[in-house]
């Protein structure tokens, strides 16, 4: 059956849960698959549509020339809860008119909006299923430790600034447990897909 438009499923999980595995393993079967991290960054790059609204809101001192420092606008808004809800509002609205922007030009029966922080902006309500990457939080924190070089207490830090993970297990349509082998991942990804084709009748 042909969708009219794409079917989304949001791809979402905790800090260094796997979802780069679970992304790049859905790109290597050939899905499209919508970073809104690399979107957020090309928002907030040289020319980006950002920047204007940046500059108004936090100043010059976050710019050098027209380029934004993102290490000094960092230092403001990650030791300000006020101050970063200023820059999501800035942000996140921008992202979302993309990656929908994007999905309705995708030549594509289902499309994966990958988003760190989907229940947390509200963009699970775009989506038509959610999948959610996790791992148990002994192996999040060796990750996160291990990938930010960061302490135990840091990593921990890191993780407690983000939904808990059981709650988007719990709101998730399907759990992805990424603490095998990538080998596992992949199977695991296969298997979902082919549900996901069945349901949606394009097999």
């Amino acid at each position: 059956m042909k969708q009219n438009k794409p079917y989304v499923v949001g791809l979402t999980g905790g800090i260094a849960s796997g979802k780069t595995s679970v992304a790049n393993a859905l790109r290597e079967r050939g899905v499209t698959v919508l970073d809104a991290d690399a979107i957020s960054r090309s928002v907030t790059a040289p020319g980006g549509e950002a920047l204007p609204r940046v500059r108004e809101v936090f100043g010059d001192q976050v710019f050098d020339g027209d380029i934004l420092n993102r290490r000094r606008l960092g230092d403001v808004v990650f030791s300000d809860a006020a101050r970063r809800k200023e820059l999501e509002e800035i942000i996140h609205p921008l992202v979302i008119g993309k990656m929908q922007r994007l999905t309705d030009e995708a030549k594509a029966d289902i499309v994966f909006w990958d988003v760190p922080l989907l229940y947390e902006t509200g963009m699970d309500a775009q989506c038509d299923e959610v999948w959610c990457v996790h791992v148990p939080e002994k192996e999040q924190v060796r990750r996160v430790m291990k990938r930010d070089h960061m302490s135990r207490e840091q990593a921990l830090s890191r993780m407690a600034s983000q939904m808990p993970v059981a709650e988007k297990k719990a709101r998730a349509q399907h759990l992805i447990d990424t603490s095998g082998s990538f080998r596992a991942t992949r199977r695991r990804v296969r298997g979902l897909m082919r549900d996901l084709q069945r349901r949606l009748q394009l097999v």
